[in-house]
């Protein structure tokens, strides 16, 4: 399942990682102002056919995410280093190192890992 999230997709994840399988009712009130049910259900349809979302037969249905955030952040982060660094990830690290974009605490902290690792 890759795909890029739409920020409203990412939210309607978040909402169902944070609180399991629900309803349209309360997954409406977990997103908060703004979304209206026919929209949400618009959302929801597209992200079942796009293998994000899964809805049980039940009625009212239940939707749940089809995969754990876990699981996705490694499958994003593994796309990521593929398409971009040819699968090395040590290289998107030195990308980073070498842009600056480690703080002194993220340096410090990625020597420590990389020492305990006897790397």
């Amino acid at each position: 399942m890759s795909t890029h999230l739409t920020d409203n997709e990412w939210k309607i994840l978040e909402a169902l990682w944070a609180n399991g399988p629900m309803t349209l009712g309360p997954l409406l009130e977990a997103l908060g102002t703004g979304w209206r049910s026919t929209t949400l259900h618009t959302y929801l349809t597209r992200m079942t056919a796009k293998g994000l979302v899964r809805a049980d037969g039940a009625s009212p249905r239940r939707y749940a995410a089809a995969l754990g955030r876990e699981d996705w952040t490694s499958q994003q982060r593994q796309e990521l280093v593929d398409r971009l660094y040819a699968g090395s990830a040590g290289e998107l690290v030195a990308a980073f190192v070498r842009e600056g974009a480690l703080t002194g605490e993220e340096r410090a902290a990625l020597r420590q890992l990389l020492d305990d690792m006897e790397v």
